[in-house]
């Protein structure tokens, strides 16, 4: 079973980075070095909803949240135990 980081990552790479995915480290900004725009979020969004059966709200789409892989572990780590 894959980890969280491990299905968010081969997701970025196979939509975002077209397989080029090599340099993509867990704090690697997305927003900063241009990899996912404001669309490309919310398709990382129903990603993450869909694959882990959540509802992911208006206000928690924030950069703390979803510009790094390692910031997107953390905050689904605590989504799935609270929920």
């Amino acid at each position: 079973m894959s980890s969280i980081k491990e299905t968010v990552r081969n997701f970025v790479v196979e939509h975002f980075l077209f397989g080029e995915g090599d340099s993509l480290q867990g704090d690697t900004s997305f927003l900063e070095e241009g990899i996912i725009d404001s669309t490309g979020i919310l398709e990382l969004v129903m990603f993450l909803e869909k694959t882990y059966d959540i509802k992911i709200e208006d206000s928690e789409l924030v950069p703390e949240n979803f510009d790094t892989l390692d910031s997107i572990a953390h905050y689904l780590n605590k989504k799935l135990c609270v929920e």
